[in-house]
């Protein structure tokens, strides 16, 4: 079965990953922005990938590898620099991505949270303050009046499972803070209200009729055959097992069914959980590996999988699985947005960069979301991570994701082969997987 002809083939990046102009046009610090020793090698996303200011050449490559889509995030830090106070300059450089992006025919999908918050609200305590639903949907109004007539689709939030778990109670991540003793009936609480005030809103003041989903942070287990023992096993592991309700249930479940998971029932309330199940026009999946090995590691480890420069197991089975368990559970369209590889890709004497361990990293996870597609599930889209290499969080900038180098001294761009290879799948929609 051919994927639709309208799948969304992309790449995606996050503001505070690519952007720069860390200081420029209004823009207050994130606290990314702050993070200083608590960042490998000393790097800051101060500069990153210029994008900022190389939006315009970073479009004409995206427009090379024959995408259709691009997903990136806006920065709460560029639009709203103060508590209360909207930056029209901000606002205006993302419709004039937006406005670029449409003019190379590449539809652009948003997200409104990925991480980089002000530090003038983590001063007030963050997503621990339950001012922070206010500022947030202030925030999301003044992006959705200023882009709305240009976009469609939206993210609220990037990975929650992410911000809140490592942000504030492993600690480590910006903000670097542990609150365990509050993270549910605050941080996450927090979250969920945002959301769904969020949905709600964007469906009243969007000029174009929107399509609304989130992206999650989709670890999930895959079984160990299609007996229905193995497949309940599996599910159980992806969704009620400790591990699994921190990945998926914890977050997903008030949002994709109403209802909240083992750890968050004494926490929401009815009024909470209708607010933050506000229908959804798709879930977004964020995967990279399986949880098996974190789960069941000695077994696992004896399939003996490959792993990323990051540690990450290479194991490709885990979309597809992913991508049926999130449409089982939820019964939402499933689009993949963010999948991908840290690998360290230099550029060659021949001025090329060659990395075949991503191509057959693609290779191997786009069969595995195509047999999704071809069983049934409505699969909307593909956003690879990362378009470029980037700042990645406190690994800093060795480990390099992305389908683009990026010389981070000369910011010189240099499509790599699987970049390439990429556009090759793209041309095809995806028939000569």
């Amino acid at each position: 079965m051919a994927l639709s002809k309208d799948f969304l083939w992309g790449a995606a990046s996050a503001a505070a990953q690519i952007e720069g102009a860390w200081d420029e046009a209004g823009k207050c610090p994130s606290i990314w922005d702050v993070a200083g020793a608590r960042i490998k090698n000393g790097d800051t996303c101060h500069t990153a990938c210029d994008h900022c200011h190389r939006y315009r050449e970073d479009v004409a490559l995206m427009k090379e590898l024959g995408l259709n889509s691009y997903r990136f995030s806006v920065s709460m830090c560029r639009v709203m620099p103060e508590e209360g106070k909207i930056n029209p300059r901000g606002l205006d450089f993302y419709r004039k991505l937006v406005r670029e992006l449409r003019d190379a025919g590449i539809e652009p999908l948003c997200t409104l949270y990925h991480w980089d918050l002000p530090v003038w609200a983590q001063k007030q305590g963050g997503w621990k303050n339950k001012k922070i639903v206010d500022w947030y949907l202030a925030y999301a109004e003044a992006v959705v009046d200023a882009l709305s007539d240009e976009v469609r689709w939206w993210m609220t939030f990037n990975e929650p499972q992410c911000f809140i778990m490592l942000g504030y109670v492993a600690g480590s991540h910006a903000p670097f803070r542990h609150d365990v003793l509050s993270f549910r009936s605050r941080h996450i609480r927090h979250f969920l209200l945002a959301h769904g005030k969020c949905v709600k809103m964007i469906r009243q003041r969007a000029k174009k009729e929107p399509k609304i989903g989130i992206a999650m942070a989709s670890t999930t287990f895959i079984p160990a055959s299609q007996s229905q023992e193995d497949l309940g096993k599996a599910a159980y592991y992806s969704f009620e097992h400790r591990i699994g309700e921190g990945s998926n249930s914890l977050y997903m479940d008030p949002i994709g069914l109403g209802r909240p998971s083992k750890l968050m029932r004494r926490v929401l309330s009815e009024e909470d959980l209708k607010t933050a199940s506000e229908p959804l026009d798709f879930v977004g999946v964020n995967v990279y590996q399986p949880s098996n090995p974190m789960i069941e590691k000695k077994k696992y480890e004896a399939e003996g999988h490959p792993k990323t420069t990051l540690g990450w197991t290479v194991d490709p089975r885990c979309l597809y699985w992913t991508i049926r368990q999130y449409w089982e559970r939820y019964h939402l369209p499933v689009l993949v947005t963010e999948n991908g590889m840290a690998a360290n890709d230099t550029v060659s004497p021949d001025g090329g960069c060659h990395d075949p361990e991503r191509i057959a990293f693609l290779d191997g996870f786009l069969r595995s979301m195509k047999r999704a597609a071809d069983e049934g599930i409505p699969v909307l889209g593909y956003q690879h991570w990362s378009v470029m290499d980037n700042f990645e969080w406190c690994e800093g900038y060795a480990p390099r994701f992305g389908l683009i180098h990026v010389d981070y001294e000369t910011q010189k761009r240099t499509v790599k082969d699987s970049g390439r290879h990429y556009a090759e799948i793209i041309r095809a929609n995806g028939e000569n997987l």
